[in-house]
């Protein structure tokens, strides 16, 4: 991928200097258990709207049993939750959209471009690039592994009716 084209440079942040861990990461995002896509968050930026975390892969991730038996690759849909979990960690926490929930609301552009497996440091890197405070957020991002892109595309973010979905 052309440096140009690059959300933020591989040189802009520092994978090894952590903002916030999995704990700092739960006051923000409701995900638990096999759905928790983000091990840390390394860079965040709300005035540009930038976020880059990432997803440390084990062995025993729940899909790698059925995805693929003998060759365990991860499901693309779980590249873009993952990717979701960074966007909404960020706008909660700075409180962009002003809203209790956040969901998803769609995908564009979405394409994937190489393999993600068991063992490996998925790279999320996200920008925000439309803010409908109240209403939705729309993120570009794109993931790579070892500096290689993996899968890229643009998500939506939108406020969920918190009430209507809690349980009776």
């Amino acid at each position: 991928m052309a440096a140009k084209d690059l959300i933020l440079g591989f040189s802009e942040y520092d994978l090894h200097k952590v903002l916030a861990d999995k704990e700092e990461i739960r006051r923000h995002i409701p995900q638990r258990f096999a759905m928790e896509q983000l091990t840390a968050i390394v860079y965040d930026d709300p005035e540009s709207g930038v976020c880059v975390g990432y997803n440390d892969l084990a062995d025993d991730e729940f899909w790698v049993a059925g995805h693929m038996p003998g060759m365990p690759l991860m499901p693309g849909v779980m590249l873009c939750e993952a990717a979701a979990q960074l966007c909404t960690y960020q706008v909660q926490k700075h409180g962009t959209l002003r809203v209790e929930l956040v969901g998803f609301g769609g995908l564009d552009k979405v394409r994937f471009r190489g393999i993600v497996r068991p063992g490996d440091r998925l790279v999320i890197v996200a920008k925000a690039i439309k803010i409908r405070p109240g209403v939705l957020v729309r993120s570009r991002f794109q993931c790579f592994v070892e500096q290689e892109i993996v899968g890229e595309g643009e998500l939506i973010g939108v406020a969920l009716p918190v009430d209507a979905l809690k349980e009776v």
